[in-house]
């Protein structure tokens, strides 16, 4: 296998992706129970109360077990995707039901990882472009279930963003100083627009950040593809869950997903879009 061809590259990636996906994994699991206990921690040191001393919660210990019956996951039982095929979905100690969740987080990174290499080739540009969608898959999956975008993840890619541009990666280094501050600054003023017409908070500020960082990526003018795009699928999404699974009104859904799903349609085919965006508007 030559991985100076585009099939190599993107099957190394993919591989590459595969390791990763089962990482996140780990990260989408335990970073919001570290986040939580680093506030508990942070409000019992406010009331002058002393804190467990038992070993706190990190992405690297302790070893992954099984949530019903504690049974510590072995090497060969954490494969991606192929442990899950040959554990049938079911603990190997109690028989119970594992999440699909896990071989599709995995899945889903080394396609797209894949792609991104074929895509791009043996450029800076794969190596940006497999950060970015990593950390992309990981707050998806997280706000999901949380409605938390972790400032551990939405800052360092606002940073790194800035850093790959420094080099002209995606962007020149002013469109993606100015994407990072319009970004941030066009969902701030929905933010307190909206609050101030409503009274309620229509969004969060990590949805901010995010913004923010794609802007830092791609360039202030990949914005307003990125938000038509996860404007019009949220509207969608949301619309359907409130007419076909009896999500309520005024249950909040989490934005993020539909941003990073804007932002990496953006980072592969941005420019298309714009144009025809342009045209459309023209």
């Amino acid at each position: 296998m030559s991985f100076e061809s585009p099939g190599g590259l993107a099957a190394l990636a993919g591989l590459l992706g595969l390791c990763v996906g089962s990482f996140l994994n780990v990260v989408i699991h335990r970073l919001p129970k570290m986040m939580e206990a680093e506030w508990h921690a942070q409000c019992a040191d406010l009331r002058g109360e002393t804190t467990s001393t038992a070993a706190a919660l990190s992405l690297a210990k302790p070893r992954s077990r099984c949530p019903s019956c504690g049974h510590q996951i072995t090497a060969l039982e954490n494969i991606p995707i192929v442990s899950y095929l040959v554990l049938r979905g079911k603990c190997s100690k109690c028989a119970a039901p594992i999440s699909v969740r896990y071989p599709v987080i995995e899945a889903l990174t080394a396609l797209i990882s894949a792609y991104a290499a074929w895509h791009f080739g043996a450029t800076l540009q794969t190596v940006g472009a497999l950060v970015l969608i990593w950390a992309l898959i990981a707050l998806t999956a997280i706000d999901y279930d949380t409605q938390l975008l972790p400032d551990s993840i939405t800052l360092p890619l606002l940073w790194f963003g800035l850093a790959f541009n420094l080099a002209t990666t995606y962007i020149d280094i002013s469109s993606a100083v100015i994407g990072a501050m319009v970004g941030y600054l066009t969902l701030w003023s929905v933010f307190w627009l909206f609050k101030l017409v409503t009274g309620k908070e229509g969004m969060g500020y990590g949805d901010f950040k995010l913004l923010a960082a794609l802007g830092a990526w791609l360039g202030w003018q990949m914005l307003p593809v990125i938000i038509l795009l996860s404007s019009v699928v949220g509207a969608v999404v949301g619309i359907g869950l409130i007419a076909f699974s009896r999500h309520g009104r005024n249950t909040p859904i989490p934005f993020g997903p539909y941003l990073a799903a804007a932002g990496g349609i953006a980072l592969f085919w941005g420019p298309q879009l714009t144009r025809t965006y342009l045209g459309l508007m023209a």
